[in-house]
């Protein structure tokens, strides 16, 4: 009997990272996870090979590479200080010229779903470091996912308290913007299905659900299925994706450093313009997973939230909102001038 092939997962203690190590767990490989602390709190700690370490050090990363067949780069540095895209940029060329020194066969990283031409800084910086690991000489596929279904999926949370606090808003116009989301469990099944692709195989695979939707009708969509009435959505140009960012920092839990980077990213429209991993690698069981019905599974056993909380951010959003129409009908007033 063979031994089973190891895969390195690293962002084990994040969203997509966590429940990536179930399902190869589940799929047969020998799981080790680089991790700063080396103690995590997951129901899986025990059956995987946990290396204590840091992503941005050399010895931690030969370590931890050594002996791995596939490696998962799912390591951001997002989190609302400093300079997010130089130490992105540092981290994953750390990473590829280890994975090329310890002849790891294939490197899996999930990115973002993006158009061409000038992109906002969150997406410019997942793209170049895709770029980079592509560039290390192993081959490497890259998944490209715009908003992912998922509860604990910070883009999908975001889009969830702006639904389920604010019945009435004054919002931006990339409301209006297509967007091609994807739930979760088909977001696991390609990155697992992405290390059995073929050694000649090196490239971006854009990933995303069946429907095609602006993040208006997604919030729309997400109030029905949570029992909400619809949404009274008003958009203005005025909204800058610096200030839309701190409104959704003032209504939802999501940290302002974190939410700009995000919004920033909702200008674009972000639509597959290729299927070619589902042609390859195949459809999850079942099929692609349609946007309610991935809500459905999110928001299963959650609970919306108390009418207090709803009540507060919506006065807060109101007043914030007035404040944009405000400045919006002074502009409009200055103009006519």
């Amino acid at each position: 009997m063979n031994a089973p092939r190891t895969a390195l997962v690293t962002g084990a203690s994040g969203y997509v990272g966590g429940l990536l190590v179930p399902k190869l767990l589940d799929a047969g490989y020998a799981v080790r996870v680089l991790t700063r602390s080396g103690d995590l709190d997951a129901a899986w700690a025990d059956q995987v090979d946990v290396h204590q370490g840091d992503a941005s050090e050399e010895d931690d990363l030969r370590s931890a590479l050594s002996g791995v067949d596939v490696a998962y780069y799912l390591i951001h540095s997002m989190d609302g200080g400093g300079d997010f895209v130089g130490r992105d940029r540092e981290m994953a060329q750390g990473f590829a010229d280890a994975a090329a020194a310890a002849s790891v066969s294939r490197i899996v990283y999930l990115s973002g779903l993006h158009p061409e031409g000038k992109l906002s800084t969150h997406l410019a910086s997942r793209v170049e470091v895709g770029q980079i690991l592509l560039d290390s000489g192993v081959p490497t596929a890259v998944l490209q996912a715009a908003t992912v279904i998922g509860a604990g999926s910070v883009s999908f949370e975001m889009l969830r308290y702006l639904t389920t606090r604010l019945p009435a808003m004054i919002a931006p116009q990339w409301l209006n913007n297509r967007i091609q989301p994807v739930g979760i469990d088909d977001v696991l099944h390609w990155l697992i299905a992405a290390a059995d692709l073929p050694s000649e195989v090196s490239r971006t695979f854009d990933i995303g659900g069946p429907d095609v939707l602006t993040y208006r009708e997604m919030m729309q969509a997400f109030a029905k299925e949570t029992g909400q009435r619809p949404r009274l959505i008003f958009t203005l140009p005025v909204m800058t994706p610096w200030l839309a960012s701190h409104w959704v920092g003032v209504v939802t839990p999501v940290d302002a450093g974190v939410a700009k980077p995000l919004v920033g990213s909702l200008v674009h429209e972000v639509v597959c313009r290729e299927h070619d991993l589902t042609a390859m690698v195949g459809e999850p069981d079942g099929g692609v997973t349609p946007y309610r019905e991935a809500v459905r599974r999110a928001m299963d056993g959650v609970e919306n939230d108390p009418a207090h909380a709803t009540a507060i951010a919506g006065g807060l959003a109101l007043a914030a909102g007035s404040v944009v129409l405000g400045v919006w009908l002074a502009v409009r007033r200055h103009r006519r001038s």
